[in-house]
Order: C-alpha cells, then sequence, then structure tokens
C-alpha cells in the first residue's frame, strides 16, 4: 500500500532537521497522548503526522531512498519523541528496529535491499511480532502449492491498526523448524482483535494480530531455523532493536525527572525531598549511560552478529530498564502526592516506564541468559522445553515481552 500523501525526502537530510520536525510536531503529540491513554486508543494520528513526515525512513541509508541517519541518530529522535509521547515513540521504534536490522543484513550482503527500498519508496509501517515468540514461536505454517498456509495469533502487535507489513514467524507443521516471514496486514485471512487493554504504554494500540489460513508465497519466506535452539538472527534482531527500544524508555524517565525537578524547585528543600531527587539524578544517568552503551556496541549496525553480542546487549538492556523504572518511583518520592493526580502527568510516565522490563528479555531470564554464557553452556536450554506450549496457550508461555 503507497501513501501518496506523504512528503518528499528533505534535499539534504540531516539529524538537525528532523530533530527540528519532530520538537515541531511535539506539541501536538503530548496534546494526544494522555486523551489516547484515557481512552485507551491508538495514537493513529501522531503516527500518520509522522509517516507523512517522511520519518518512516529516515533511517534507511540514502540509496536507498532514506535519509540515511545512523542509529544513534534515530535513537535520539526516538528518545526526545517520548518526552512527548511514549507510545507513538515505542511505536514507531518498532518500525525502526525492524528497518534496523534490513540495513544490518543490507550491510553484510544478506538480503535486505528490496524490504528497505519499499518501506522508503511506499512509507511502509511495519509491524513486529517477534518478541513474545522468541526461540519457539507460535502458530503453524504449512506447506502447499506455489508457498504456504498460515494459522497462528501474534499478539503484543504494536502499531497494527495503521500497519502495512507484518514481519513473523510460525512453526512449520512439516519439521521442527521456524519460518520468518512477510505478510500484509491486508492479506486475506488477516485481521486485528483489539484486545490491547494494558497497564503502560496504553497508545500504542499493541493488539493481537490474527491468522486464519493466510496464504504466504514462498519468496515471503526470509528465514528457517531451528525450533528452540539459538540463532545468529537474535543476535541481529537484539543489536538492532534494544538500542532504539530503551531510548524511548530513556526519554520517558528524562520527562519524569524533569517534571519532579520543577516541582521540587517550588517546594521546600526537606532532607527527604533533596534526597529522592539526589536519588532519582543517579538513577537517570545510570539508564543514560546503559543507553549509550548499547548505541557503541552497535556501533550504527557494524557489529558482530556473535553471541557474545547479544549477551552484552541484554546485560545492558536489564541494567538500563531497572534504571528507567527507579528514576520514575524517586520522581514520584520527589514530587509527593501530587504526582498521584492524572492531571500531572507523572502518573502516566511511571506507568508507560514499566514496560520496559517486558521487552526481551525480561531482567531474570536475561541473568539465566548471562550465566549460561558465562558457562559456556547452552543458552536455549531453557527455553527448548516449555512446561506450556505457547502455540497452544500464549498466555501461560513461560518467557513473555513487549514487542
Amino acid at each position: 500500500m503507497t501513501h501518496p500523501d506523504v512528503a518528499p525526502p528533505l534535499p539534504t537530510p540531516d539529524a538537525a532537521s528532523w530533530r527540528a520536525t519532530v520538537l515541531g510536531l511535539g506539541p501536538q503529540l503530548e496534546e494526544r497522548a494522555a486523551r489516547h491513554d484515557a481512552q485507551n486508543t491508538f495514537v493513529a494520528e501522531s503516527v500518520a503526522e509522522l509517516r507523512a513526515a517522511g520519518f518512516l525512513a529516515v533511517g534507511i541509508p540514502t540509496e536507498l531512498g532514506g535519509a540515511g541517519l545512523t542509529q544513534a541518530e534515530v535513537a535520539e529522535l526516538l528518545r526526545e519523541m517520548a518526552q512527548f509521547c511514549p507510545a507513538t515513540a515505542l511505536t514507531l521504534a518498532m518500525h525502526q528496529h525492524l528497518v534496523g536490522a534490513a540495513v544490518w543484513r543490507f550491510r553484510h550482503g544478506q538480503p535486505g535491499e528490496a524490504l528497505l527500498r519499499r518501506v522508503a519508496g511506499e512509507h511502509l509501517l511495519l509491524i513486529s511480532t517477534g518478541a513474545r515468540d522468541w526461540l519457539r514461536s507460535s502458530g503453524l505454517i504449512t506447506p502447499v502449492e506455489g508457498g504456504y498456509r498460515v494459522q497462528a495469533r501474534k499478539a503484543f502487535a504494536s502499531g497494527c491498526l495503521s500497519g502495512d507489513l507484518l514481519l513473523t514467524s510460525a512453526v512449520l507443521s512439516c519439521s521442527e523448524q521456524v519460518a520468518h516471514f512477510v505478510v500484509s496486514l491486508s492479506a486475506p485471512g488477516v485481521s486485528i482483535e483489539e484486545d490491547w487493554n494494558s497497564l503502560g504504554m496504553r497508545g500504542t494500540g499493541s493488539h493481537t494480530a490474527v491468522l486464519e489460513d493466510v496464504f504466504v508465497p514462498e519468496k515471503a519466506v526470509s528465514l528457517t531455523r531451528p525450533r528452540g535452539e539459538w540463532h545468529p538472527s537474535w543476535s541481529v534482531v537484539l543489536g538492532a532493536a534494544l538500542p532504539l527500544i530503551m531510548a524511548v524508555y530513556v526519554g520517558v524517565a528524562e520527562a519524569a525527572a524533569a517534571k519532579a525537578t520543577a516541582r521540587a524547585r517550588q517546594a521546600p528543600p526537606t532532607p527527604e525531598r533533596l534526597l529522592s531527587l539526589g536519588e532519582m539524578v543517579n538513577a537517570l544517568t545510570t539508564a543514560q549511560l546503559a543507553s549509550a552503551d548499547l548505541l557503541r556496541l552497535a556501533d550504527n549496525y557494524r557489529f558482530d552478529a556473535g553471541l557474545a553480542l547479544a549477551d552484552a546487549v541484554l546485560v545492558r538492556k536489564s541494567i538500563c530498564a531497572r534504571a528507567v523504572l527507579d528514576t520514575v518511583h524517586r520522581a514520584l518520592e520527589t514530587v509527593g502526592g501530587v504526582g498521584l493526580f492524572r492531571t500531572f502527568g507523572l502518573e502516566r510516565l511511571l506507568r508507560d516506564a514499566h514496560g520496559a522490563a517486558f521487552h526481551p528479555l525480561p531482567e531474570r531470564a536475561q541473568q539465566l541468559f548471562t550465566a549460561r554464557v558465562a558457562l559456556g553452556l547452552d543458552v536455549a536450554a531453557p527455553w527448548q522445553q516449555t512446561a506450556v506450549d505457547p502455540e497452544v496457550h500464549p498466555a501461560q508461555s513461560n518467557i513473555s515481552g513487549l514487542p
């Protein structure tokens, strides 16, 4: 689906001009953020405005039709966007991390160019469902003449109400293999079950995508891998995704800290308030440092997609997520009871910040992963056998996370 209402790329695109665009749209994004949170509705207008501005292609190389911004520059835009509307920023981070993974593949001589050219030329919004699936995936993909038929339910599909292409996976019915594929969200048999009713990040509209007897041509399958085993593709995903995703949550923490600091300037400097404020600054600095180091490791998609990279990224993600949560909790302590009022704005930021813990891997799962890497053990072993198969009982899967 082409979106002809989108403005053409800037003749000389640079990070400063895109930052000005985000800051210019910021007040509108912020005004809608509280409304969509209260109504539990998707931030469709904000996503549409950023699509119209050409934001979906900012991270695509210029030779493929994009603006050519680096991963760090895209992360900075998402961080600043999150200070106005975390849900909009996270929705677009989901898109940008899929773009980023394709950029990594393109730069490393693997397929990725065709997808990037389509996104840049047709202004397409990519939708991810990979986090909930992790190593085992879910749903069934059955070979048929000319391709496959898919039956699946894919939860946490952020932005799916405005999405164009779904990048997902399913278990091959004839083997213990997982197939990764792309399917149009307008394809026959694809529907959206609007079941996203969450504590935080309510505006992302992370509903469930339902695939009922959906045909997927052979050329749409980009990868097959053993089910339940570690595969290098996960290093690519983690290296592309987590620096962008965590930048959003750092933006949330920065917004909370700014509100708390402004309020503290108007209140008596009691020892308790000063201590909470000082702890908040330390926690925010920790989050910012961890986020910056994620970007250093990724090195603008030049990273080596090995297990060591995946482990290092996951460790820093956990440190960053914990520090983000600590920041918003200390911000609430700093302002006191007024922070409980929704009109103050901190309560929503606190709820949104809790989403950071559930992106892969949640902290305890990361610690298990990291310990196994340190001891030279099979990192996939804890997830090779699940007590409850997520394909049958998705709500009871032992590993889950926002996409």
